[in-house]
């Protein structure tokens, strides 16, 4: 608060206030910081967690028409589906539990590949597919979720420590024999005959 009172036209003091205000539960707080940086950045990239913080202050169906608000082809593909998932959640606070599955119903909702983004995706559908009843479905999920986190921390503990560092150096050769060498030579010669 007290940095946002000091540097209130700077949007990541503003979007940082609005994240600490959504984790500790503030959503009112949240949402009108978000709207802030938003109006400040130009940018949409925290469209799904104000969708979250409308659900959060009790407004579902405002939470939809702000998420519809927006051509979701010009997201990036995380904050697209990050959208998706506040979308499926204010469809299950209004009830519309088909509508929330439907939500999900997205090309990165794919088993067979794990993004930062999968395990949350397929635990949000599993969790809806759990609500309308179809429990043996939302195992399946919920276990695709848990295998996408392992494969991704496994793919970190991979990657960490194989940074190659390529150095590339260029030596100038002259064809020519340089006199001052073939001199600098003979008396090096010499010097270790003498030795």
């Amino acid at each position: 608060m007290s940095a946002a009172r000091r540097a209130g036209r700077i949007a990541m003091v503003r979007e940082t206030l609005a994240i600490t205000a959504y984790e500790t539960g503030d959503y009112a707080l949240a949402l009108r910081e978000l709207r802030t940086y938003r109006r400040i950045s130009g940018k949409d990239d925290q469209l799904p967690l104000m969708v979250d913080s409308e659900r959060g202050v009790g407004r579902p169906e405002r939470a939809l028409e702000l998420g519809r608000s927006v051509d979701r082809a010009t997201l990036d593909v995380p904050v697209r589906v990050a959208l998706a998932i506040a979308m499926s959640g204010a469809r299950l606070d209004l009830g519309q539990t088909e509508d929330a599955l439907t939500e999900l119903q997205i090309p990165q909702l794919d088993p067979k590949r794990a993004f930062s983004y999968s395990p949350a995706l397929f635990n949000a559908y599993a969790e809806t597919l759990d609500v309308l009843g179809r429990s043996d479905e939302a195992s399946v999920w919920h276990d695709r979720a848990t295998i996408a986190a392992e494969a991704l921390e496994q793919s970190a503990a991979d990657d960490e420590g194989e940074t190659m560092v390529v150095v590339e150096e260029f030596f100038d050769i002259d064809d020519a024999p340089d006199a001052d060498a073939d001199a600098d030579a003979d008396a090096d010669a010499d010097a270790d005959a003498d030795a």
